[in-house]
């Protein structure tokens, strides 16, 4: 029987992908990505997800897309109409997916990330790093450009001017690097990279659900308008949250602890 390519796990409040082609260091098949994306479709209304963490297996993250050897006797090469479809109607509903979900989701890179494996980590809302790891923009050097959102997110993250150095030489970058220019989050050793990263993802999942939830689409919506928008679409988030049972459990331990309570 043939190992599953990808793996979903879902305990305690916390939902994992995990890429399960080391092998091939996780590059991703369209069959996987069809998996991935109908998962997220279903974790974003799960009541029972509060976060979601995203990893490899083996010693990789993720080198990107899987080009399968060609057969002998295939069809017509692809029309440009064909790669753009393909990028569009399935790889993009990740990242897509992803923007529609207000829960927490967790990248642990834990080995090599490259051109559309990094790009999957970078959609994601935190990255949490092994030492080891290493990540590369690689397209620039297959002969591509960044199909899979690398232009959009990683200026936003490190900065045009060293998103376009790292994109245009598609050169690797180390764990400490990464996380000096603000690409990943945090870094560990190897061998703690998913407990801590769990660790992470069982306080977010312990915490007050509809609170996180704001917060994290209150970030995302305030980066794209201005300041009175974002005022006025944050005041609203309070008069919503502090109707709610999350935020008034959160209230009351905290006066406890401020009186002197266990909480």
């Amino acid at each position: 029987m043939n190992k599953p390519e990808i793996l979903f796990k879902k305990e305690n409040g916390i939902a994992t992908i995990t890429l399960n082609c080391p092998e091939r260091k996780n590059s991703f098949s369209m069959d996987m990505i069809d998996q991935w994306a109908n998962a997220l479709q279903e974790w974003r209304t799960d009541p029972e997800v509060k976060v979601i963490v995203l990893t490899g297996s083996g010693d990789s993250f993720c080198a990107g897309a899987y080009f399968a050897p060609a057969q002998e006797g295939a069809t017509a090469a692809p029309t440009a109409f064909d790669h753009k479809s393909n990028l569009w109607e399935r790889i993009h509903r990740i990242p897509l997916t992803l923007e529609d979900t207000d829960k927490p989701v967790i990248a642990a890179l834990n080995g090599v990330a490259v051109g559309a494996g990094l790009d999957m980590a970078l959609m994601c809302d935190i990255r949490f790093a092994a030492e080891s790891a290493r990540f590369s923009e690689g397209y620039v050097k297959v002969g591509f450009v960044p199909g899979d959102g690398g232009a959009y997110y990683l200026p936003r993250l490190v900065g045009v001017a060293k998103a376009l150095e790292l994109l245009m030489t598609g050169d690797f970058i180390f764990a400490p690097e990464a996380e000096r220019i603000g690409m990943v989050n945090k870094v560990f050793p190897d061998n703690q990279l998913m407990e801590e990263t769990y660790q992470f993802a069982r306080q977010l999942a312990d915490g007050p659900t509809k609170v996180i939830q704001l917060i994290k689409r209150a970030v995302y919506q305030s980066s794209r308008v201005d300041l009175r928008t974002a005022l006025d679409m944050i005041s609203s988030h309070m008069g919503v949250i502090r109707t709610t049972q999350d935020s008034q459990d959160a209230m009351k331990a905290s006066m406890t602890r401020l009186r002197g309570g266990k909480k």
